[in-house]
């Protein structure tokens, strides 16, 4: 389909969207053509990330963008409201493959304005704010103005520390928003069944001291404590040492890595340098000859699509703990 059938397409989801908004502010609408009336439970106010939105009735016609809002609506069996995905730094979850092959991917990484407005989607959900770049013409009030609603993950815009909560947060305002509350709550106890599970197998550790290195050659980018990963290292039994980092990731010198003295550094695995390759560059650096995780080679691994927020935080909160206490699994 070409960017100019799209256009009117997208401008008469827009005057549905305005006629039914009742001024409710940027983003309101997602009528998707049905009364509320048709759609128990509607309508449906959101405020996220400061974009007031009402939905008159669940999205039919949803684009997800990153890892963690795609599978966050395969977990809850919204793959027939989905026309496209892209942008996944890892293969989507076993359980979720054959779901996600049935979706057209619409760009390895983001998709350009006209290509998003090409698949003429009535939703679009973001995992980072990079999804709605507006110098690239991704901005949310620009889609608003198209007649596509947006939803940016919580982690995103943080008010607060991103605990599990805010995970829990995270499922139900999906579910609230596609009409299946239900399935949110299923999949929230299922997520906190296996967090559960690795806190009865944990109970009374000593915590261990871990640092992330994520990546650098200059500098380490580290995890700071206003991310989800930083709950993640305290619900595996540790301890972050540079949860005062008051950011999600932040940069830290090699002496200020090196004078933490982590007992075992988590590496993030993702893109081009593999896992190894950081566990070499790590031994190999003298900075860090006296750190106590570099002279044991105690490393723990964890992809970095684990450690964002969705729906596999728990399970990246087992691996992360079978790791680093590995005596209480056996």
């Amino acid at each position: 389909m070409t960017v100019r059938r799209a256009l009117p397409a997208c401008l008469v989801a827009a005057a549905l969207l305005i006629s039914g908004c009742g001024g409710t502010g940027e983003g309101s609408g997602a009528d998707s053509g049905r009364s509320a009336a048709a759609a128990p439970g509607f309508p449906v106010p959101m405020d996220n990330c400061g974009v007031k939105t009402t939905y008159k009735a669940p999205p039919r016609r949803a684009v997800a963008l990153n890892q963690q809002a795609t599978e966050v609506m395969l977990a809850l069996g919204l793959q027939g409201s989905m026309v496209g995905t892209g942008y996944l730094d890892d293969r989507v979850l076993p359980a979720y493959q054959a779901a996600y092959d049935k979706i057209k991917v619409i760009s390895k990484e983001y998709p350009s304005y006209e290509r998003l407005l090409a698949a003429e989607p009535d939703f679009v959900y973001g995992g980072f704010t990079s999804t709605f770049d507006e110098k690239e013409g991704r901005g949310r009030a620009v889609l608003a103005k198209a007649g596509i609603a947006t939803y940016l993950n919580l982690e995103a815009c943080p008010s607060g520390p991103v605990t599990t909560a805010r995970m829990d947060e995270e499922i139900r305002n999906i579910a609230r928003i596609f009409g299946v509350p239900g399935r949110g709550e299923q999949e929230i106890a299922k997520l906190h069944a296996t967090l559960d599970a690795v806190r009865a197998k944990i109970s009374g550790v000593r915590p261990v001291k871990v640092a992330v290195y994520d990546s650098g050659d200059k500098t380490v980018f580290t995890a700071g404590g206003a991310g989800v990963g930083n709950e993640m290292i305290r619900l595996a039994g540790a301890v972050n040492l540079f949860a005062g980092v008051g950011k999600a990731f932040g940069d830290v010198s090699f002496e200020q890595f090196a004078e933490r003295a982590p007992e075992v550094i988590v590496i993030y695995d993702y893109g081009d340098q593999t896992a190894d390759a950081k566990k070499r560059f790590l031994l190999g650096n003298p900075a860090f000859k006296d750190v106590p995780a570099i002279r044991n080679k105690r490393f723990a691994v964890l992809p970095l699509s684990s450690t964002v927020l969705g729906v596999r935080v728990p399970s990246g909160v087992e691996s992360l703990a079978r790791q680093l206490h590995p005596d209480r699994f056996r």
